[in-house]
């Protein structure tokens, strides 16, 4: 089987496409496209949220929330863009989305934690979009992700995480936020000295 030529100089010639599927609202039905693997791009996205093209950063927004839009992590493990004739590779450093701003509405029990991305998403922690913290091999240190959409998630920003901290309290074992009506375990209270 051979693989369809590509534009070396245009990441995803279907990108137009892409857009003209999504219509003017609402993001591009990705997890419905099976188009043929193109093979890798040069382009990655780095653990602080910047894309890269080439080793040269994404500067424009719009381009990075276009490219954003038609982005998939399927079961493979891998990332790629997707659009309705052509499915390329690219590299993740950790998460393809960083959540940087977060609102609370409410207040324990009761509140509601929303994060903003880095390319405008909207996510509110709950059962839909779930929060998720694992631990760092070799720091040890925790990292908090949401589920943005599909497989795709946001790291927390480090100085969120502590933020989110915040708001923590200790259920029973676990030290964690509520959100959205349901606790969400972050660390073993005992790991960190909480008591309830």
């Amino acid at each position: 089987m051979t693989k369809p030529e590509r534009d070396a100089g245009t990441p995803l010639a279907g990108l137009k496409e892409a857009e003209r599927a999504s219509g003017k609202k609402g993001l591009p039905p990705v997890h419905l496209w099976n188009p043929p693997f193109c093979g890798d791009i040069d382009m990655r996205i780095a653990q602080d949220g910047l894309w890269y093209y080439m080793n040269s950063p994404i500067g424009r927004k719009p381009l990075m929330k276009l490219f954003a839009s038609v982005l998939r992590h399927d079961e493979d493990g891998k990332y790629y863009l997707v659009t309705p004739v052509e499915k390329c590779g690219i590299r993740v450093d950790d998460a393809p989305f960083l959540a940087i701003r977060m609102s609370v509405e409410g207040k324990g029990r009761d509140q509601a934690i929303t994060f903003e991305t880095n390319t405008d998403d909207l996510v509110t922690i709950d059962a839909a979009h779930p929060l998720r913290v694992a631990v760092e091999e070799g720091t040890e240190g925790l990292k908090p992700y949401v589920l943005v959409r599909g497989r795709l998630e946001a790291l927390v920003a480090r100085a969120l995480f502590y933020d989110l901290v915040a708001l923590g309290m200790v259920e029973g074992e676990w030290f964690g936020v509520w959100s959205s009506g349901r606790f969400w375990p972050m660390q073993r209270a005992a790991e960190i000295g909480a008591v309830a």
